[in-house]
């Protein structure tokens, strides 16, 4: 099988994998629709990954949740439908118009009040989650700048408790965490080998398809 099979038959068994079990909605597809509008790059979490973060949630019975990193809140909206009605999130977003974008597809999807979105520098905010006592999270999910990431990590570490998850997306990288040439997949493959090594940690990188492999790190504070 060549490159251009192997391509095609990666996006068909995406699609067969989406329309069984991630079908979209109108909510959905406008907050895609509206972001791509506003200008916001298309980095969204897949269909495919949506249904599986959320089935992590339900499966951790989470009920409190923290995103670093909205964009156009897409993956917030997935997370929010399986919290239960007590559960909340909050969303880290550096950027005021994606934060803006983000909050309009919030409101559209009706779960203004479980998702709070804070915006600024995610360490900054992070530091304040710490320093004003705001408690642990039952997942929280690393969406944002790579080169961040084991920064990230070690802030996630102090807000989680035993049988928190850490989800860590876009760390496979088209492979190029195998040989990591550029700071990019250098501090992903860092994120990646602290994760793996850590022994409080009970962890798997899990491949996914989109256009090309990507993946999702999982890991659960023991």
């Amino acid at each position: 099988m060549n490159m251009d099979d192997t391509r095609e038959l990666l996006r068909e068994i995406d699609a067969y994998v989406e329309n069984l079990f991630a079908p979209s909605d109108e909510v959905l597809e406008a907050a895609l629709r509206d972001s791509r509008r506003a200008g916001l790059p298309e980095i969204n979490v897949s269909p495919n990954e949506g249904r599986l973060l959320q089935l992590l949630v339900e499966i951790a019975g989470a009920r409190r949740i923290l995103e670093i990193g909205t964009l156009g809140g897409y993956s917030a909206i997935h997370f929010a439908r399986v919290l239960p009605d007590d559960g909340s999130l909050i969303s880290l977003e550096i950027d005021e118009h994606h934060a803006g974008v983000a909050r309009n597809n919030v409101e559209r999807a009706g779960l203004s009040d479980k998702i709070e979105i804070r915006v600024g520098d995610a360490h900054e905010l992070l530091a304040a989650l710490v320093e004003d006592g705001e408690g642990t999270f039952d997942l929280i999910f690393i969406d944002a700048d790579k080169e961040s990431y084991p920064a990230y990590l070690d802030w996630s570490l102090r807000l989680s408790r035993p049988g928190s998850l850490i989800l860590g997306d876009n760390t496979i990288r088209g492979g190029s965490v195998l040989d990591p040439k550029d700071a990019t997949a250098r501090a992903t493959n860092e994120f990646n080998e602290r994760i793996a090594k850590d022994p409080g940690l009970s962890s798997i990188a899990l491949p996914l398809i989109r256009e090309r492999i990507d993946g999702l790190t999982i890991a659960k504070v023991l």
